[in-house]
């Protein structure tokens, strides 16, 4: 049997074929379609709800190729679902529109997460996209941060912003840039400038920037934000039918202390409550909610969005209303993170940068504080203080120490500053040393006497310190020399970093030019503390005048104006990197120097390796009751009385070192107790 073909028929098929346009790439659709949570991913199992979450409808419909914009941000509360949104378009993008897909995180450690408990997780759970993969761990297309379709038509790459290399491994049509405000400057420049490079080359490129702000001015999510479209979204009153945006001012002006299940918002119209009953009626779509952007003429280019907790159905107004209440009191039950716990209340609850104070109050301000007649002098503990810590600065001609004493509502009251150097004989008697260097016998001797000296407090008891921090960055082998001969417990070493997103302490440590941790002997006891964290929440508690204030920053009369000075002396500025952009660091000015204020730092993360910021009321309450028990003071002559007033360290003659301590006479058996013991007693009950 002879087949006929029509030719021309044929070659019109197939161009007709050829010219038919892509199926409508609908993420929404796929999501309600394919997507069903499981218990292990989030608290809402079963399929995707539009009505849960209405908000990121737009949002997915913007991330459309239907939709002529090439960059979509979102900035966010911390919980509020956008892992979700960002999955959806990752996913939904494999499966209808088969191309390379470029996932970043601020890290490949927070990459290799993100694919073994976000991703992989989903793609099990839904059988439309599991065919679309390898099951096989041994197959080089199925990689933690690499997953290939099997069909060989598109991948997914995740990478860390803090590799240069995983930024430039492939050129995607779309791609994910989560977290973005907890980017750091990598080796290459500016990580968000290189990711965006790899998409350029797409006139169809979509890029879904996504994020809880952090810190202003130099929050990445906030500054795209700020230069897209800026969409809020305006939901109707329950009463009036009046829309608008659900402001934090407008619930924050209306919180009841007393009440705070009574949270509430006022319309703007009527003036009528609004309350948390109202939300899933507000919020839909059908009943008037909706996106309004404030410049609708840049939406072909950058749609910009912001969402905050208040909309979500995955927190309730009176947890919003007690956060706030509690933050304004100051409670210990507080458990800050190294940005303090009023950037994070702005950050994860509101879905705001945090506006960061960059320049501390004159130095002049804290001077005169320190000299009114109610503060105790220098070398005595006040009233309030529990626990003591030592911040160690190691220079190459002299060791400086300043002790920091803590209390309840995050109290911190500098007790006193000792500079061991070639004149330390002025400031500890019975120690003589040449150059003041760390690597000197003498040094350490007379390093070891102050940390096991005792300090005298108000009530005339003996107090010993609880932790000693010193810095491990500069010397490093001559500190571990030090501190090793002393119980971890009680002194570690610690180092600055320069990432303002970094946990408030953490492990130091090192890698080699492979990227492999390294095993150092010091390892276990060196620590990493967010310096710049550490400096941001300082200086807004260096303006609290109000010593009742949750930070109140105490200092004892009798310091030298250079005190106050370092631990002003550095601004948070804006710097121009080599690549033309902008980034904000610490600059300390010409001439000035800046020891108090490291040491300062240094004590908190002392601190914070005790675990003072996390304790209890119920803590603070058991170790003030076992200071309290300690030995009546004795009465004393009256030179006692003038030295406990102001106490001045004996000058001790030229020639030979002094004895050394264990040869010096006993001192009277007391019994003391350091907050550190305290607490161990208290846990071991």
């Amino acid at each position: 049997m002879t087949m006929m073909y029509n030719p021309e028929r044929l070659a019109l098929e197939v161009l007709a074929e050829i010219c038919e346009p892509p199926p409508s790439v609908d993420y929404l659709g796929w999501a309600k379609r394919n997507i069903v949570f499981s218990e292990r991913i989030t608290d809402h199992p079963g399929p995707y709800n539009e009505d849960l979450v209405p908000f990121f409808s737009e949002i997915l419909r913007a991330l459309s190729p239907e939709d002529p914009c090439n960059i979509v941000s979102l900035a966010k509360s911390a919980q509020i679902g956008g892992t979700i949104c960002a999955n959806i378009f990752t996913l939904g993008s494999l499966d209808m529109a088969p191309g390379d897909f470029l996932y970043v995180h601020p890290t490949e450690e927070n990459a290799a997460r993100w694919s073994k408990t976000k991703l992989m997780p989903l793609v099990r759970e839904m059988p439309v996209v599991a065919k679309l993969f390898s099951q096989n761990s041994r197959d080089a297309s199925n990689s933690v941060l690499y997953k290939e379709r099997i069909d060989g038509r598109g991948a997914i790459q995740a990478a860390g912003a803090n590799s240069p290399a995983g930024l430039s491994m492939i050129s995607p049509r779309k791609q994910v840039q989560d977290d973005l405000a907890k980017w750091q400057m990598n080796e290459a420049g500016d990580p968000e400038v290189q990711a965006d490079s790899r998409s350029k080359a797409f006139f169809n490129a979509k890029v879904f920037k996504i994020s809880t702000p952090m810190v202003e001015p130099g929050c990445k999510i906030t500054a795209n934000y700020r230069e897209g479209t800026q969409e809020s979204y305006h939901v109707p009153c329950p009463h009036c039918g009046e829309l608008q945006e659900l402001r934090w001012e407008n619930m924050r002006d209306h919180i009841d202390p007393e009440h705070p299940e009574n949270a509430h918002f006022v319309c703007i119209g009527c003036g009528c409550e609004i309350h948390e009953h109202h939300r899933e009626w507000m919020v839909r779509p059908e009943n008037g909610a909706k996106w309004v952007a404030k410049y609708p003429d840049r939406a072909r280019r950058h749609r910009s969005f912001r969402i905050w907790m208040a909309y979500s159905p995955f927190e309730r107004w009176e947890n919003l209303a007690r956060e706030w209440i509690s933050l304004q009191a100051g409670g210990p039950e507080k458990r800050e993170n190294g940005s303090g716990a009023e950037q994070t209340f702005f950050n994860d609850w509101l879905g705001l940068a945090y506006e960061a104070d960059n320049k501390a109050v004159d130095w002049e301000i804290l001077r005169d504080r320190a000299a009114v007649s109610d503060n105790t002098y220098r070398g005595i503990v006040p009233a309030g203080v529990l626990s003591l810590v030592w911040g160690i600065d190691v220079q190459g001609d002299r060791v400086e120490c300043l002790l920091i004493g803590y209390g309840r509502n995050r109290l911190r009251a500098v007790v006193e500053h000792v500079v061991i150097d070639n004149r330390a004989g002025s400031h500890l008697p019975g120690y003589r040393v040449h150059s003041g260097h760390i690597s000197e016998p003498e040094v350490r001797a007379a390093l070891d006497a102050l940390i096991a000296r005792e300090w005298t407090d108000e009530a005339g008891r003996k107090r010993t310190v609880d932790m000693t921090a010193i810095d491990g960055n500069a010397y490093t082998d001559d500190v571990w020399n030090w501190v090793r001969k002393h119980p971890r417990s009680r002194v570690i070493m610690v180092r600055g970093g320069n990432n303002e997103n970094a946990p408030p302490i953490a492990q130091a440590r090192e890698y080699d030019n492979k990227g492999r941790p390294k095993k150092q002997k010091w390892s276990s006891r060196f620590y990493t503390f967010a310096a710049s964290s550490f400096k941001l929440r300082l200086y807004r508690d260096f303006k609290k005048d109000d010593p009742q204030r949750a930070g109140f920053i105490r200092f004892a009369r009798g310091f030298e104006d250079d005190l106050f000075q370092q631990a002003t002396s550095e601004s948070r500025v804006a710097e121009k990197t080599r690549s033309g952009h902008t980034r904000y660091v610490w600059k300390l000015p010409e001439g000035r120097r800046n020891e108090i204020l490291d040491m300062l730092n240094q004590s908190l993360a002392g601190a914070y390796r005790l675990g003072i910021p996390y304790w209890t009321e119920e803590q603070w309450d058991a170790i003030e009751d076992r200071l309290g028990k300690l030995e009546p003071p004795r009465q004393g002559d009256l030179e006692d009385h003038i030295n406990q007033v102001q106490p001045q360290l004996p000058e001790t003659p030229e020639p030979t070192p002094a004895p050394a301590p264990e040869a010096r006479p006993a001192r009277p058996v007391r019994k003391t107790l350091t907050a550190a013991e305290a607490m161990r007693q208290l846990n071991n009950r």
